[in-house]
């Protein structure tokens, strides 16, 4: 699959969100396009990493796909179960650890949109609506787990798609997942504008050399992984 410019336009879905939630976004509508564009047959099991809302989750339900979706924020789960529930989709919305939740289980196709902004405190939030998107300095500490964990969760010939910023490097997500024996690409790259939280950390990112002078723009990828 070749690397596209941002090609997904759909709206983005309308959905239920509760305070501390994360809203969909830029990188839920490229991650939505790759799943659009990602075969999926009725039954298929699907695991959401993180669902927030549950955008995807909903999305790959709606195709007939037997879906899971976990986080470790209880609004993001409420929030999600109600927006099944509102679709009349079945969905099932599980709290707590990616890892945990999903142990001895093996999925067709693996979606995640992980928490991935640098942050200056080392240490992953484990409250508040900062959890969501605050992932140690250099934005990994969520990443790096799942490249690990991926090869334990796909079946043969199962995909994970997940979306990042470039800030976190693609390169080092290639080649971990290389690493550990899956296939991989970025498949999708776009540039979007500095949310609040980019800005607010402007001066600290330009320090650790994570940003340039005048960067007013965010890159995001899309990285498609395959089991063997």
């Amino acid at each position: 699959m070749p690397s596209t410019a941002l090609t997904y336009t759909d709206p983005l879905p309308r959905l239920l969100t509760l305070p501390g939630v994360y809203r969909p976004q830029a990188d839920t509508r490229m991650l939505l396009g790759a799943l659009a564009r990602e075969p999926l047959r009725p039954g298929a099991e699907v695991v959401e990493i993180g669902t927030g809302t549950g955008a995807l989750a909903l999305r790959a339900a709606a195709r007939g796909a037997d879906v899971t979706a976990v986080d470790v924020a209880w609004p993001a789960v409420l929030a999600a179960r109600l927006n099944g529930w509102r679709q009349s989709l079945r969905l099932r919305v599980l709290h707590g650890d990616f890892a945990a939740r999903t142990r001895g289980r093996r999925f067709d196709l693996v979606l995640a949109n992980p928490p991935y902004v640098p942050c200056p405190d080392p240490s992953v939030p484990t409250s508040g609506s900062r959890r969501a998107w605050d992932a140690g300095r250099d934005g990994r500490a969520v990443i790096d787990r799942i490249c690990a964990a991926a090869p334990g969760l796909l079946r043969p010939g199962g995909v994970l798609l997940m979306v990042h910023s470039g800030m976190c490097g693609a390169q080092e997500t290639l080649a971990l997942l290389a690493r550990h024996g899956l296939t991989a690409q970025v498949t999708e790259r776009a540039w979007v504008p500095w949310g609040p939280v980019l800005r607010s950390r402007r001066t600290w990112l330009q320090e650790q050399g994570l940003a340039e002078d005048g960067a007013e723009q965010e890159e995001l990828v899309v990285v498609r992984a395959r089991s063997a």
